[in-house]
């Protein structure tokens, strides 16, 4: 197996037991953190019905904090200080948060809440606000999806970085299907690197 391969199998290895390191009511998926409002599994979605009963819209969030770093080389052991290879810096850590909605959207037929029905294609249209502890706003995502499917699924990336160790953040989200309703909610997130840097020592932070 030659160093580049091996190199990599260490980055996979390293970026798979970092997956639970966030410890805030996160979700660990296919190797991605997020955290997810309302909290449950991916049919889990807040609801809502129009007045009339005859038209109903979900919305689900999840916030992805997008940790990311560059790559310094290190020489190898003092047995084969030929062996170099690649490993996360720790002090790169920085976040890159994105943005994902999920929507469903449903038609009664002929009777109130029953028999629904899944169709045409509509404009659904998603908002997330990224508010510092002090309620300013860092980053904002607002997106009019036309023509989509009655059920669906958006990821929108933030553009912004964030810090390590900025604080507390709340996530302020929204999913609006015009003329059926708005489904909102709020999450927390705390920047904190402290788990990622311990993970990236060079001694895997045992001492």
């Amino acid at each position: 197996m030659n160093r580049t391969r091996i190199a990599a199998l260490a980055l996979a290895a390293t970026a798979s037991a970092l997956a639970p390191l966030l410890g805030q009511s996160a979700t660990a998926a296919e190797g991605t953190v997020y955290l997810q409002d309302p909290a449950g599994g991916e049919k889990t979605m807040k609801s809502m019905w129009t007045k009339d009963e005859m038209h109903k819209v979900e919305g689900q969030f999840r916030f992805h904090p997008g940790v990311q770093y560059r790559t310094v080389t290190r020489p190898g052991p003092s047995g084969a200080p030929d062996y170099e290879r690649q490993v996360p810096d720790p002090k790169s850590l920085a976040w890159q948060p994105s943005y994902e909605f999920a929507w469903s959207v449903s038609d009664s037929a002929l009777v109130k809440k029953a028999l629904t029905t899944k169709d045409d294609t509509h404009a659904i249209v998603v908002h997330a606000v990224l508010r510092s502890a002090e309620g300013v706003q860092v980053a904002v995502v607002d997106r009019e999806l036309t023509g989509q499917p009655a059920t669906g699924r958006e990821k929108v990336t933030g553009g912004k970085r964030i810090a390590c160790d900025t604080g507390e953040y709340t996530v302020e989200w929204s999913v609006t299907r015009s003329g059926y309703g708005t489904l909102s909610g709020k999450l927390p997130w705390n920047s904190n690197c402290e788990q990622y840097r311990t993970a990236f020592a060079p001694d895997n932070g045992r001492r």
